[in-house]
């Protein structure tokens, strides 16, 4: 499906990487949507999602997210993270614990650059709040939230951000089931509303089989 300026919002991923003893590998080329890699505690799938971050050099390869490249290692381009475009959400959320839910979510307007705001998802902190359903939640403390609530703002904080993909890790891993049930709902309305290619990681089949648009599995990687 044509993105933003009719540009294909698509992963084009070939990469590896060694990681102690084992190696970590993947050839994607995946279309719009969520596209879940999924698989054991192990496979490498944490480590895939940092190297489109920018947070892991892969050894060899290239990233490309929705035209743009990200990282080729034979023509030397390796681009910052803060230039990638990336929204990340964490297993934990990992909010400030001395920001209240307010100033969390300004944090992800202050990562969108100008060049974010031309190309990536420009919304605006009034607009993704009503989206969440989180404005009650504003004056709070992240020690005071729920999973679910601080998953809310998480989401909230990398779409504030100015994404032009996300990247999801074990969302819903520190749930449980009814808080679990609620974000997946939200993501599905992220996914439709939105439109962003998103990378998601899972080991959980039912998780996937419901949020994915395409499944990658990923078997424990090869130890040398």
């Amino acid at each position: 499906m044509p993105g933003r300026g009719g540009v294909a919002m698509s992963f084009e991923i070939s990469v590896s990487r060694r990681l102690g003893d084992g190696l970590i590998a993947l050839d994607l080329d995946a279309g719009d949507g969520i596209t879940a890699l999924f698989g054991p505690s192990g496979a490498g799938k944490t480590s895939i999602l940092n190297m489109v971050a920018g947070l892991l050099r892969p050894d060899q390869g290239r990233i490309v997210v929705a035209g743009r490249v990200l990282f080729d290692a034979d023509a030397g381009i390796d681009l910052p993270p803060e230039q990638r475009g990336a929204g990340y959400v964490f297993q934990d959320g990992r909010l400030f614990p001395h920001r209240r839910v307010h100033a969390n979510l300004l944090y992800g307007t202050h990562l969108a650059t100008p060049a974010a705001r031309e190309i990536g998802l420009d919304l605006a902190l009034d607009d993704v709040v009503a989206f969440l359903g989180i404005g009650h939640l504003l004056d709070r403390w992240p020690r005071t939230l729920s999973g679910g609530e601080a998953q809310r703002v998480a989401i909230g904080r990398a779409l504030l951000a100015c994404p032009r993909f996300l990247l999801m890790d074990e969302p819903l891993a520190s749930l449980d089931a009814a808080r679990r049930d609620e974000i997946m709902a939200v993501i599905e309305r992220v996914r439709d509303e939105f439109g962003l290619p998103t990378l998601y990681v899972s080991h959980d089949r039912a998780e996937v089989e419901r949020l994915a648009t395409r499944i990658v599995a990923m078997p424990q990687r090869d130890m040398a």
